[in-house]
């Protein structure tokens, strides 16, 4: 009998404990609950009457509004120069003599970068698979060609062959597929999707790394991170109502998280690292959009050259790994 009791207490833990006679009455007199909903089924009604403030027209302090035509038509109604005309707030003489590496320098918002960066007196090392005639004509301190950031030990070469130390990286190389995918009407593209994510969300993790394993960034340098507001899973509400096109705005979200990571890890090298929408451009990669490029603010991309320094010239340890709009300087949600 000792050794059944032993086992007994052994096998029924305290927790399951028979409750006592009194606790199972009050248990019978209580009012009977009604059956608890499915957390699956709790959760869709929870989200069905809740909306991010941070995607509507009136978005917390900091933020920018979601809604791109009525952003758009807000600034140039109120005449805000920060988007309406860039000269007003951008300095880019602390530009002179540093160097700075710009990937996809051969066009689109790389090239004009480059053209901007050579005008302020910087040393340009420009990163690309194939140069262009407009970049050659720039004379850049380095040209640094067949970069391939889909692949790891075309990065490191890149990485080796770079004469020195950097005080700004910009990952600016990017791919666009025009058609937009849709399930609907059976136009996905995985391939398409896949090698999206691979150039542009993978690709400045592959140059970053090989550039700080390679000792080629220096401390209290920045790295920028040209991604998207594509990338704002909040902002899909407001921007993408319909759904659809899923492999620019999924290489985009990817992108926006390791650059985030990356923030994260190089703060305590002392490099700071941070996520920009560069605005909307007119450039080839855009092109599909054109319809709309003048009710939603496009802009050359001398002029969103001219942003994208203009934040990386505020890029300070207190503001490392945030989400910028170029257009506004004001935060993105994640």
């Amino acid at each position: 009998r000792s050794m059944l009791a032993s086992l007994a207490s052994r096998a029924a833990p305290s927790r399951l404990a028979i409750p006592s006679r009194a606790a199972r009455t009050r248990a019978s007199t209580a009012p009977a609950r009604r059956p608890r909903a499915h957390p699956r089924f709790r959760f869709r009604r929870v989200v069905a009457m809740a909306s991010s403030p941070f995607a509507s027209d009136a978005p917390p302090e900091g933020y920018a509004m979601a809604d791109q035509v009525k952003r758009f038509a807000k600034a140039k109604a109120e005449n805000v120069e920060r988007v309406m005309n860039i000269d007003a707030v951008y300095d880019g003489t602390y530009l002179a003599g540093k160097r700075v590496l710009v990937t996809g320098a051969n066009r689109g918002v790389g090239l004009a970068l480059c053209e901007e960066l050579t005008r302020r007196g910087a040393e340009v090392v420009a990163t690309c698979r194939r140069t262009s005639e407009a970049l050659m004509a720039l004379k850049p301190k380095e040209v640094i060609e067949d970069v391939d950031v889909t692949d790891a030990a075309s990065c490191e070469r890149m990485a080796k062959a770079v004469g020195g130390t950097l005080d700004i990286v910009v990952n600016n190389a990017g791919y666009f597929y025009e058609p937009v995918e849709k399930v609907t009407d059976g136009s996905m593209a995985f391939d398409e999707e896949l090698k999206m994510i691979d150039i542009c969300a993978v690709g400045p993790l592959r140059v970053s790394n090989a550039l700080y394993n390679a000792g080629k960034i220096t401390k209290g340098g920045k790295i920028a991170m040209v991604t998207s507001q594509g990338g704002s899973v909040t902002w899909r509400e407001v921007q993408n109502p319909s759904g659809g096109d899923y492999g620019h705005h999924m290489s985009k979200a990817a992108a926006n998280m390791g650059a985030k990571l990356l923030a994260q890890e190089l703060k305590h090298e002392g490099i700071m690292v941070q996520v920009l929408h560069p605005g909307f451009n007119k450039t080839d990669m855009t092109a599909k959009y054109a319809k709309i490029w003048e009710v939603e603010g496009a802009v050359d991309p001398a002029v969103g050259a001219k942003r994208v320094l203009h934040e990386i010239s505020l890029m300070t340890p207190e503001h490392n790994g945030m989400f910028i709009n170029c257009e506004d300087g004001l935060q993105i949600p994640w």
